[in-house]
């Protein structure tokens, strides 16, 4: 219990922490990164411990208008998914892993919700993150396959990058090589069932969508964030 409660606070602190890259990134393709209010132009987050954690509600603290993410999205998504893997026994340099995963994840997430995009400052670093982090844990005698890894790494990433013609975005095939290596690590299992659970939470997310009349068949859906809770659930129950 007492490491699952740190794990949430750790994963509350990340999420705070990437408000002002989540902000500065939430722009439509194309158009320059945001650093200051859209209504006033205040610098966004304020300077000092107050400014950011005035950040987390959501609004500019001058005009109060809305600012970045809603309040305590991040911080809830990274939290959250902290404290499941910890609860599921995530420990050592793989551990590490997950939660470097996460981190990146869940920042991804909430920009992919609002803007469909994975931008390169995210995925990129958290694939290399990944393979840093395994190999610190093969090093460490840590049970996993560091090549078991490496080649689900590349068969996820050129699984994703298939589907392309599909309408994949690149930023879900930059994204890949993490989760393809952090499902590899494991087992083969995990792998299958951790892609099947990313299409599978997609596909229900499109449908309640369409049903609801928030979306139509045509509509684009942001895949990034589906990703990343398939292989949640697989960390959960420890495949």
């Amino acid at each position: 219990m007492v490491t699952v409660v740190v794990a949430l606070l750790a994963g509350l602190a990340a999420g705070a922490a990437a408000r002002p890259l989540i902000f500065a990134r939430a722009v439509p393709r194309g158009e320059p990164n945001r650093t200051a209010c859209p209504s006033c132009a205040t610098g966004y987050p304020s300077p000092g411990l107050r400014g950011r954690l005035q950040a987390t509600k959501g609004r500019c603290p001058t005009c109060g208008s809305k600012t970045g993410p809603a309040a305590g999205l991040p911080e809830l998504l990274t939290g959250a998914s902290f404290a499941a893997v910890a609860a599921a026994g995530a420990s050592g340099w793989a551990g590490a892993a997950q939660y470097w995963l996460l981190a990146c994840g869940a920042a991804l997430t909430v920009i992919d919700l609002k803007v469909h995009r994975l931008p390169d400052i995210l995925t990129l670093p958290a694939s290399a993150g990944t393979f840093l982090l395994l190999g610190g844990a093969a090093l460490a005698g840590e049970p996993g396959s560091i090549w078991r890894a490496l080649t689900a790494a590349a068969v996820v990433t050129a699984a994703y990058s298939a589907l392309i013609v599909a309408g994949m975005g690149m930023g879900d095939v930059k994204l890949a090589p993490a989760v393809g290596a952090l499902l590899g690590w494991s087992s083969w299992t995990s792998v299958l069932w951790g892609t099947f659970a990313g299409f599978a939470l997609a596909a229900v997310a499109g449908l309640a969508l369409i049903l609801t009349g928030r979306a139509s068949a045509k509509s684009r859906l942001a895949f990034g964030p589906y990703m990343v809770a398939g292989a949640v659930v697989v960390f959960s129950v420890g495949m």
